[in-house]
């Protein structure tokens, strides 16, 4: 992919400024005397913009492929975690507000339950059972369903089951060799469904197509 050299050098300002700025944060923490009673996340709300190199991911954002909604989660929270631990647990951003409530120690009201987990014991190095997550995306009526290893996708007309761990690149479809599997996934993501509020019609929706990029699943 070919970037000019103004873009290179905005975003290369982009990413010193952001530096700098958590820099800040946490000098600040560090000054009052709260770092190690407070957890820093730095993260993401999607997968690589236009111009990114999402590899070893296919996709970006505005699509369902794992480089549109796998993105970075840095967690830093001395007091209670385990200072360069990897977890490869998928969590969700709606487990952030779960968390930080039960650190807070309260939770969620009853009337409002959360959709995501509290997942401070995952950090700490639990491993839980596994469970399902979902995701909805109205451009190409996309849908996807994680459970465990194995991923449903569905983008227009063309549906897909993946080992998204063996498979990152979403290129192997095993939907015809493990159709009970497909299958299970699909009513899964249906029933999910029907508990969320419906899209929107009018609502604008955007994402990328065949006349933009070659390797994509509409004209």
């Amino acid at each position: 992919m070919h970037y000019d050299g103004g873009s290179m050098k905005i975003y290369a300002q982009m990413v010193t400024r952001l530096d700098y700025q958590i820099g800040r944060i946490l000098g600040a923490l560090r000054a009052l005397g709260l770092e190690d009673e407070t957890m820093v996340v730095f993260t993401s709300d999607n997968g690589g913009e236009r111009f990114s190199d999402t590899w070893p991911f296919s996709g970006r954002k505005t699509e369902l492929l794992e480089g549109g909604i796998r993105i970075p989660a840095i967690v830093r929270y001395p007091g209670r975690i385990e200072k360069g631990r990897e977890i490869d647990v998928p969590v969700m951003t709606i487990d952030w507000l779960p968390t930080l409530l039960s650190i807070a120690q309260t939770t969620p009201s009853s009337a409002f339950p959360s959709d995501g987990l509290d997942i401070l014991p995952i950090l700490k190095g639990d491993q839980p059972k596994s469970r399902a997550l979902f995701w909805r995306y109205k451009f190409l009526a996309q849908k996807a369903c994680r459970l465990g290893n194995h991923k449903y996708l569905k983008i227009g007309d063309n549906s897909f089951l993946f080992d998204v761990v063996e498979d990152p690149m979403e290129r192997a479809n095993l939907k015809d060799r493990m159709p009970e599997l497909f299958n299970g996934l699909k009513l899964a993501w249906d029933d999910w469904n029907k508990t969320m509020l419906p899209l929107v019609a009018d609502s604008f929706t955007h994402g990328p197509t065949g006349a933009e990029l070659a390797d994509r699943f509409s004209n």
